[in-house]
């Protein structure tokens, strides 16, 4: 990332390795080594969604070929659909292949999202009559509902309110790096995940950082968000940032409670 963002005048994120590598784009090697953030971040830079190896493959059927017992599969193909990843003619990259494949791992919802327009796509929502307000927002279709017709969708504020919506009042608008409609970074070591109210807050982040405005990417807020969920994972996990005492082998050991069984212990005199 460093080195894609030392010269951006240079197409440098939709670089491909070596010939002996299959002269693979970065995106398509983050997605074979499962780095969902990494995607995210490539993506933001501007990499081609679809842009191709050697041989044809892309992201998307790296991912469906090779990579679908990972833990993130289903949530890099989501992320690569919300940025409107295509599907092509030929066998090992069509869409009913994918679909076969999903269903061959056991990803079934993910299949059925598949099969139908719109799962996966980030869309504006339109000519809705019931709640007018929310014409012009901007979710996520989540999942199918073959039964209704409609799509579970997510809005893409910071509530992340859920909606049930027809086909009729969803229309693809994918992911650019100018209205991303959320902005992912990595500093300090952490990943850190920035929401908005609007699309046109986001655009307006994304606006400063590109002129290069002295505006701090990594809000105190966001920042201390990832501090409490570290520290409730670590404490989740039985484990300590500090340690509190050692043992004789060298082992920390954590801090034992003052109270057992309800009782005080009794200081021996």
């Amino acid at each position: 990332l460093r080195w894609i963002n030392a010269n951006r005048t240079e197409d440098r994120v939709n670089a491909v390795s070596s010939g002996g590598a299959a002269s693979m784009p970065a995106l398509s090697i983050a997605a074979v080594n499962n780095q969902l953030a990494m995607m995210t971040q490539l993506l933001q830079l501007g990499a081609n969604v679809d842009g191709r190896a050697s041989y044809g493959g892309t992201a998307t059927s790296f991912v469906f070929n090779d990579g679908l017992l990972s833990r993130n599969a289903t949530e890099m193909v989501r992320l690569l659909l919300s940025w409107g990843a295509s599907f092509f003619p030929e066998e090992e990259r069509k869409k009913e292949h994918f679909i076969q494949q999903a269903r061959k791992y056991g990803k079934r919802v993910l299949a059925d999202l598949l099969e139908s327009e719109l799962g996966g796509r980030r869309c504006e929502i339109v000519n809705l009559l019931v709640q007018p307000e929310l014409n012009g927002k901007t979710c996520v279709a989540d999942e199918y509902l073959p039964g209704s017709n409609q799509y579970n969708v997510t809005l893409e504020t910071k509530s992340k309110e859920v909606l049930v919506l027809s086909p009729d009042n969803l229309k693809r608008r994918d992911r650019t790096p100018q209205d991303c409609g959320y902005y992912i970074e990595f500093k300090n070591g952490r990943t850190i995940r920035h929401d908005f109210d609007s699309n046109e807050d986001c655009q307006a982040f994304v606006s400063a950082l590109n002129r290069g405005e002295a505006r701090p990417v990594v809000t105190e807020e966001a920042e201390a968000r990832a501090e409490q969920a570290a520290a409730e994972l670590l404490a989740e996990l039985g484990l300590d940032d500090s340690p509190v005492g050692q043992s004789s082998s060298g082992c920390f050991e954590n801090k034992k409670s003052k109270k057992r069984n309800g009782r005080k212990k009794k200081r021996r005199k």
